[in-house]
């Protein structure tokens, strides 16, 4: 080394294989499983998927929800660093979740493990978009012209997923993670989005938790 600033080739070869890893980052997802649905649940699943009512946030009164909201956003900056992105996120997370019957702070929960709030995460093996959904979905429950990067469509999917899996499970939030990461009887992924659950994203203001955690971080099973 001679100590001597890098020459404009060598520069713009750095600089080109910077972006070519940024531009290949992936989530650190596992795989949902493609298992045959029953047509009656299927069914279900689909209209689920296809319902497009007007979202919002769902709570007794505005005030609540604006105390959520301000609440959220702070703990969600440094994911997502624009106010406006950040807003239309939550809004969309609250909405899809209690939709589904599902803890909004669970999702969020799931969002950071999955993507880290990332729109366009890719993990290898395909699951795309926040909630990380693996591409078979648009043609078993949906349409195959869906567009999983779309925020509304990501999160629509995902939380239907992961209902449908919270009812497969009777309830069982360990197991019912399992299987929307694809690694059904192993701790790390489940534990690792309890940990979130209640480390970062717990909320504690009269709201009413749909899908308790059966197995906390730490605990093995």
């Amino acid at each position: 080394m001679t100590g001597r600033p890098a020459g404009p080739r060598i520069m713009a070869r750095i600089a080109f294989a910077m972006a070519c890893v940024v531009a290949s980052a992936i989530a650190a997802a596992g795989e949902q499983k493609n298992e045959p649905l029953s047509a009656s649940v299927q069914a279900a699943l689909h209209r689920s998927v296809a319902d497009r009512a007007s979202r919002g946030l769902a709570f007794a009164s505005d005030a609540e929800g604006t105390a959520w909201l301000a609440a959220m956003s702070k703990r969600m900056e440094k994911h997502v660093p624009d106010a406006t992105a950040r807003e239309d996120l939550l809004t969309t997370v609250h909405y899809e979740a209690t939709r589904a019957g599902l803890d909004p702070q669970l999702v969020l929960g799931v969002i950071q493990v999955e993507s880290g709030f990332r729109k366009y995460a890719i993990s290898k093996a395909g699951a795309r978009g926040y909630m990380q959904v693996m591409p078979f979905w648009m043609t078993l429950i949906g349409e195959s012209g869906h567009n999983l990067f779309n925020l509304r469509t990501n999160l629509r999917y995902g939380c239907t997923i992961l209902r449908h899996y919270l009812d497969i499970e009777r309830g069982d939030t360990f197991r019912a993670l399992g299987r929307y990461n694809g690694s059904l009887g192993k701790s790390l992924y489940p534990n690792a989005v309890l940990r979130a659950w209640a480390g970062k994203w717990e909320y504690n203001a009269g709201d009413h938790v749909i899908a308790t955690p059966t197995v906390y971080a730490g605990e093995s099973r």
